[in-house]
């Protein structure tokens, strides 16, 4: 994990923004991407509800406040991508997590399951092993008073799910009361990642409550089963 540095974005539509727009899988075409000159490589700008998987020289951007990204790569092919989400409250308490009896889990956790494991299966669809599969946890801070356990319960969910898939953590950076702008590269698996500051990010915590209310007021998707 390294400290994020200020970037030089061009917005311009760059020749590898267009040809990494025409070759990325259809559903990340609508995700905003744009041309990091420090990098020297293009990025793809993911929000609270979204994923971005790669096999290319590609690397993934967010801003996290109470949510989780859990960054997951095969450490020998190098696909690998990054997720962004967060466990809706519902008033149902959250049943201890079972993964033999996936029928106990509550609404909430299977919200992270799909979450999780529909980032998984498309890196394992590219060619990825799960043998070699390796992840990176962000988020998690405790950025909204309304919801003070959120970013808990994120990162509690996060860390079980690992563990019982055993993926390996390489590295992680949770909880405490700071948003956090992380910048991942499968291609690598380095992750940047620079504190921001709480008192001037009305924009974040808008955002997560948007979110908060449109997954608590959506159907729940169906369960999503890893190869």
């Amino acid at each position: 994990m390294h400290l994020l540095k200020e970037v030089h974005v061009d917005r311009t539509n760059h020749p590898l923004v267009e040809q990494c727009l025409a070759t990325c899988l259809p559903e990340f075409s609508e995700i905003n991407h744009y041309w990091d000159k420090q990098r020297d490589m293009v990025v793809a700008k993911i929000l609270p509800g979204e994923f971005y998987m790669t096999t290319d020289n590609v690397a993934i951007a967010t801003t996290l406040g109470s949510c989780i990204s859990a960054c997951i790569w095969d450490c020998r092919t190098h696909i690998g991508g990054m997720n962004h989400f967060m466990l809706p409250i519902t008033n149902k308490e959250l049943h201890e997590i079972n993964w033999g009896q996936r029928e106990k889990t509550s609404d909430a956790t299977r919200y992270g399951n799909f979450a999780m494991e529909h980032l998984i299966n498309t890196i394992l669809k590219a060619g990825g092993r799960r043998a070699n599969l390796r992840a990176k946890l962000f988020g998690g801070a405790k950025v909204l008073n309304q919801m003070s356990d959120v970013g808990k319960r994120n990162i509690d969910f996060a860390l079980a799910y690992l563990a019982q898939e055993n993926i390996q953590i390489e590295s992680s950076d949770i909880g405490d009361i700071f948003p956090r702008k992380v910048i991942f590269e499968p291609s690598s698996g380095r992750a940047f990642v620079k504190r921001l500051d709480n008192l001037h990010n009305d924009t974040i915590t808008k955002r997560e409550i948007d979110y908060r209310s449109k997954i608590e007021h959506q159907p729940k998707e169906g369960e999503v089963e890893l190869f």
